[in-house]
């Protein structure tokens, strides 16, 4: 088990150890998780929705934002009810 103090401004510094099993660098952000029992689980916040760009391959062709809206709006109006 690992311990680190609290200083003045409310900071800590993770253990040396931690910050090599979670990979974790400078800059890197974690996140402090309140668990059901009252307990904080430290994650690190990895990558961004930017890093997903490209993982699924689209081989139909290209849609058109006009495609797009009417697409929309033909499955919203199927589920739109108006009361008068």
């Amino acid at each position: 088990m690992y311990t680190a103090s609290v200083n003045s401004k409310g900071q800590i510094t993770i253990p040396a150890e931690v910050r090599k099993d979670l990979g974790l660098k400078a800059g890197d952000r974690v996140w402090f998780i309140k668990g059901e029992h009252g307990e904080y689980i430290l994650k690190v916040k990895t990558g961004s929705i930017q890093d997903l760009r490209g993982i699924v391959k689209w081989t139909g062709k290209p849609v058109t934002i006009e495609e797009m809206n009417e697409t929309i709006a033909k499955g919203w109006a199927g589920l739109l009810t108006f009361e008068d």
